[in-house]
C-alpha cells in the first residue's frame, strides 16, 4: 500500500500539513491551561511562564540549525526525527509530576518542532516546482498553520475544562502518529550521501546562542522589564553573537546561512514582512483572548470558540490568496492582505469595556482573518522564490525563524505597552484601555508590512534566483528536486 503512495505530491502535502498543524497548535494550546497546570503541579507564580517561554526559546533558537541540517542530512530524516522527539516530549509532558519535568518536556518539544517545521516546508518546496502547484501547496500549508494556531486556543480551553490539562500535551500523540505514517508512505528514505558537506558548527553555535538569548531577553521582560540592565545586557550579548554569526557566515565555505540568499528581494522582503505580520498576529491573539476572559467574562471553552470565525475567515482568504498568487504574484495578495489586516486591527482597537462578542469582536475578527489569510500563503511562496533545492531547508529555516522571532518580540513588546497603559488598575475600563492601545500598535505594524510589500517585493515573479553561491551547494542523492 505504501509503495503505491510513494512520491505522490498529495501525500507529501498531507504529511507536511499535519506536522505543521501540530507545531502551530502547540504554540497556543497550553496558554489557557496555565492556571490548572499551576494548581496541579505547584508552580511558583514567577516560574509558570516558563511553560510557554521555554518552547519559544528552543523552537526559535534551533530553527536555523534545523533548516540547514535537513539540507545536509535529508529532509525526510529530519522530519521524522523532529516528530519523534516532539511526540516523546509531549508524552513526557502529559505524564509530568514535577514542574521541572514539564518545563524540560516543553523545551524538548521546541527542539523537535525546530527540526520538523523547516523540514516540512522544504519537502513542499522540493516536491512542488515553482508555479501554481507550489502556490496551491503552500496555500494548504499556510491555511493549516493559521487554523492550528487559532484552534490551539479552543482546544486548550475545551481539553482543560472537560478532560484535564494533561490532555493539552497528550493530544499531540495521535497527530504526530498520523504525520509519521503519511511521510513513511509518501517519501522514500534518502540514501546516505556519498560525500556529506560538514555542518557549520561555529555558525550553529553562534546562531543558536544569539537567537536563543534574543528570545530569552525578550520573553523575560514580563519579569525584568524593558528598562533594566539585565534585559539590555542580555540583548547586547545576543547582538554580539548574531554579529559574529554574520561575520563567520561570510567567511565559511559551507555556511549555515548563505548571506547571499538575503540579497534576493523576494527572500529579504518576505522575511521582513512575515516578522512584522507575526508580531501583529501573536499580539492580537493574546490581547483579544485576555479581553474576552477578563473584560467580557467568557470561560476558557467559550473563549476558544470565539476564535472559530477567525479560523473560517483565514481558510477562505487563503483559498483566494492562492489563486491570486498563482495567476499573478505574491505581491498582488500581500499588499491588500496587509492593508485589510491593518484595518481589522484598527477596528479592534475600538473595543469597549461594556461591549459584547457580537458588537466588539466578531466584525473585526472576520476582517482581520481575511487580511491574515491573504498574507501567509503568498509570503511563504515569496520567501522560496528562486531558491535552489539544495538550500530549501536553509530558506525554510530563515522564514520560520523570522516568524517565530516576530511573534516573540512583538508579543513581549506590545504586552508591555498595554500593561504600562493599564498600570496598577484592574477594572474593565483600565484593562480595555491597555488592550486597545496594544491593538492600535498592531494596526501600525501591518501598515508597515504593507510598506514593505509595496517598496521591497518585486511587482512580478522573476525567474532568476538569489545571488549565486561561490560553489553549487551539494544535493543529497535520491532527494526530490
Amino acid at each position: 500500500m505504501y509503495r503505491n503512495l510513494r512520491g505522490r505530491p498529495a501525500t507529501v502535502l498531507a504529511a507536511a500539513a499535519v506536522a505543521q498543524f501540530v507545531v502551530a497548535l502547540d504554540m497556543a494550546v497550553v496558554n489557557v491551561a496555565l492556571p490548572a497546570i499551576r494548581s496541579s503541579l505547584g508552580f511558583a507564580p514567577l516560574d509558570l511562564s516558563w511553560v510557554v517561554h521555554v518552547y519559544a526559546l528552543t523552537f526559535g533558537g534551533f530553527l536555523l540549525l534545523g533548516g540547514r541540517a535537513c539540507d545536509l542530512f535529508g529532509r525526510r530524516r529530519l522530519f521524522v526525527a523532529g516528530l519523534v522527539v516532539f511526540g516523546l516530549c509531549s508524552l513526557a509532558g502529559g505524564l509530568a509530576g514535577e514542574p521541572w519535568q514539564l518545563v524540560a518536556a516543553r523545551a524538548g518539544q521546541g527542539v523537535g518542532a525546530a527540526a520538523t517545521a523547516p523540514a516540512a516546508l522544504a519537502l513542499l518546496t522540493t516536491t512542488f516546482t515553482e508555479g501554481p502547484r507550489r502556490v496551491r501547496a503552500l496555500g494548504v500549508w499556510s491555511g493549516v498553520n493559521a487554523v492550528g494556531g487559532a484552534l490551539g486556543v479552543l482546544a486548550g480551553g475545551v481539553l482543560t475544562e472537560y478532560a484535564g490539562w494533561r490532555w493539552v500535551m497528550l493530544v499531540n500523540l495521535p497527530i504526530v502518529a498520523a504525520a509519521l505514517v503519511l511521510v513513511h508512505a509518501a517519501v522514500a528514505p534518502e540514501p546516505r550521501p556519498a560525500r556529506c558537506e560538514r555542518l557549520d558548527v561555529l555558525g550553529a553555535v553562534l546562531a543558536t546562542g544569539g537567537i536563543g538569548l534574543l528570545v530569552f531577553g525578550v520573553v523575560r521582560t514580563d519579569v525584568n522589564g524593558w528598562a533594566t540592565a539585565t534585559t539590555w545586557e542580555t540583548l547586547a550579548v545576543a547582538g554580539v553573537l548574531l554579529g559574529a554569526f554574520a561575520v563567520a557566515e561570510s567567511r565559511s565555505p559551507a555556511p549555515l546561512l548563505r548571506l547571499g540568499l538575503l540579497r534576493s528581494r523576494w527572500v529579504a522582503g518576505a522575511n521582513l514582512l512575515v516578522f512584522l505580520a507575526a508580531a501583529g498576529q501573536f499580539t492580537a491573539f493574546y490581547v483579544v483572548s485576555l479581553y474576552l476572559q477578563q473584560v467580557l467574562g467568557l470561560g476558557a471553552a467559550a473563549t476558544g470558540a470565539a476564535f472559530l470565525p477567525f479560523c473560517a475567515g483565514s481558510v477562505a482568504a487563503t483559498v483566494v490568496a492562492t489563486r491570486i498568487t498563482a495567476q499573478r504574484s505574491p505581491r498582488a495578495a500581500l499588499v491588500p492582505g496587509t492593508l485589510i489586516a491593518a484595518a481589522g486591527m484598527a477596528w479592534f482597537a475600538g473595543i469597549s469595556p461594556h461591549g459584547a462578542f457580537v458588537t466588539d469582536v466578531l466584525g473585526p475578527s472576520v476582517l482581520t482573518s481575511i487580511g491574515i489569510g491573504l498574507i501567509f500563503a503568498p509570503v511563504a511562496a515569496a520567501a522560496t522564490t528562486g531558491v535552489r533545492p539544495g538550500e530549501a531547508g536553509m530558506a525554510s529555516g530563515v522564514l520560520n525563524s523570522a516568524r517565530q522571532l516576530g511573534g516573540c518580540v512583538g508579543l513581549a513588546a506590545l504586552a508591555t505597552v498595554a500593561a504600562h497603559r493599564t498600570g496598577a488598575a484592574t477594572g474593565p475600563a483600565a484593562l480595555t484601555d491597555g488592550y486597545a492601545l496594544g491593538l492600535a500598535v498592531t494596526a501600525a505594524l501591518f501598515l508597515l508590512a504593507a510598506v514593505v510589500a509595496v517598496g521591497v517585493l518585486p511587482r512580478r515573479r522573476t525567474t532568476g534566483g538569489p545571488a549565486p553561491a561561490p560553489a553549487e551547494a551539494p544535493r543529497l542523492e535520491g532527494t526530490p528536486s
